[in-house]
């Protein structure tokens, strides 16, 4: 088995308003260096815990061949970080919601695909450290922008 560490930093948002046009970026470095970094676009009317949501799964589908090796997901979404650590519940509220826009499809799809790994945790980070994702979801925002 190879001892190395996944480290998965990931943003999403929802502009002009929340919700709104919903975008996401992620970085993925192995043991400090880039393995892969992308942008999408989640939909439109999404909220921003959707567009969080939708990047956490791209950038978890991104390395799922690494399934047994340490994966640490860093996001400055206090939310993400503690419903994915199993420490905040999704609200019956949430749950209940028929908005195009709840986050719960995207929050139990997340979960599903973050089963596959062995070992993985959920870490939340101010925004200032995770700028590099936070750009690659403005710049999927600029696109969306473009192409309307």
């Amino acid at each position: 088995m190879i001892d190395s560490t996944i480290e998965i930093f990931v943003d999403g948002l929802a502009e002009p308003t929340n919700p709104g046009i919903g975008t996401y970026g992620y970085v993925v470095l192995r043991d400090g260096k880039v393995l892969t970094r992308g942008h999408g676009f989640d939909g439109n009317p999404v909220s921003n815990n959707h567009a969080e949501y939708a990047g956490l799964v791209r950038a978890l589908l991104e390395v799922t061949g690494y399934a047994d090796e340490e994966i640490v997901v860093r996001t400055d979404s206090k939310m993400v970080a503690n419903q994915m650590s199993g420490n905040w519940k999704v609200s019956k509220k949430a749950y209940k919601s028929k908005s195009e826009w709840s986050y719960v499809d995207k929050y139990l799809e997340a979960k599903e695909v973050a089963g596959r790994f062995s070992r993985i945790t959920f870490v939340w980070i101010p925004r200032e450290l995770n700028s590099e994702a936070d750009e690659l979801s403005r710049v999927a925002y600029r696109e969306q922008l473009r192409e309307g």
